[in-house]
């Protein structure tokens, strides 16, 4: 009889396996030593931007962000690419040019790869770091009472289908392009040095989908303040378009039932909270009395910020 995957890579028969497929966390972590572990994850994706150097970049960003979001610091990678035969050589070259200069401001080496034919652009990286698994950031980490911080805005989903089917003004994709391409590695540092447990990076589960991985994780409820979300200047406007791409319905139709709106909250802004984040911000849990003091340790190391709701007793996610 065939066991289960789950069952074959269990606990008992890896023990130093301190995340794997049983956890829902961005990463897997193996201990090598008490106070040493290494951090491997891979992620790839098409084309979310125009520019090719652009793309390149916001993928090695968003394949470095599952080490961050583990607490981790990544320090070797591999590229992954699969390519058009007749993809102009100039094209191929800028987008593994944005994703190595990406690496090299993140202090990581990319030091090979593969390649493949196919017949849409896919890149993205193999990541590895290393993490203190006593000091590791995880989904189940919360606790009761903590606030939630949130490190980049939401709306990048929205603008870059607006940008695939055209609707999207420049301004509205360069700003969207800012972001996405920003390392999470302060925002990483900033959860090491106050000792933060619960943490994830917001990406295709969106912040609600994300987000009911760590309540589900951390046996609690999350509470949002819809009004203190951030959202990129353009979002409204484009999910007033109906640039929302499947992946959107998709995470609203698996969540939704596990969500309960404040009737003030209309359908385009509950479906804001559905939309799949490219290289998003790290969410993370912070005791009330550590929050005064992180907050100005990240306007020390110019990170962004948001308090963005509560960890409650419970379940489920609450957004009023």
């Amino acid at each position: 009889m065939l066991r289960p995957v789950k069952d074959v890579f269990s606990a008992a028969s890896f023990p130093d396996l301190l995340v794997g497929l049983r956890e829902l966390d961005d990463a897997a972590v193996w201990r090598l030593e008490e106070d040493r572990a290494i951090v491997v994850t891979t992620d790839f994706f098409t084309p979310v931007v125009d520019d090719a150097y652009d793309y390149g970049s916001i993928a090695a960003a968003n394949s470095l962000s599952d080490v961050y979001a583990m607490g981790g610091q990544p320090f070797l990678a591999l590229n992954v690419a699969a390519l058009p035969e007749d993809l102009p050589n100039e094209i191929s070259s800028e987008i593994i040019r944005g994703g190595a200069e990406k690496a090299r401001e993140a202090g990581v080496v990319i030091a090979g790869g593969h390649t493949v034919k196919d017949k849409e652009p896919k890149y993205g990286l193999v990541v590895i770091g290393f993490v203190d698994p006593r000091r590791m950031l995880s989904k189940g980490g919360l606790k009761e009472g903590d606030a939630l911080v949130l490190t980049k805005p939401l709306g990048f989903g929205v603008t870059t289908t607006a940008l695939k089917r055209e609707q999207a003004d420049d301004k509205d994709v360069l700003e969207a392009v800012n972001w996405m391409k920003q390392l999470n590695n302060r925002a990483s540092l900033l959860a090491s040095e106050f000792g933060l447990r619960g943490g994830t990076d917001i990406t295709g589960y969106s912040l609600l989908g994300h987000g009911m991985e760590m309540a589900d994780a951390s046996g609690v409820s999350l509470r949002f303040e819809f009004a203190k979300i951030p959202f990129i200047s353009c979002a409204r406007k484009y999910a007033e378009k109906g640039c929302f791409a499947g992946g959107a319905f998709d995470n609203k139709s698996h969540f939704e039932s596990k969500v309960s709106f404040a009737g003030s909250i209309d359908e385009e802004n509950q479906m804001l909270l559905f939309d799949p984040q490219t290289s998003g911000g790290l969410l993370l849990g912070v005791p009330w009395e550590k929050l005064d003091s992180l907050l100005a340790r990240a306007m020390e190391l110019d990170q962004a910020v948001w308090v963005v709701g509560s960890v409650e007793a419970g379940s489920g996610i609450k957004v009023g």
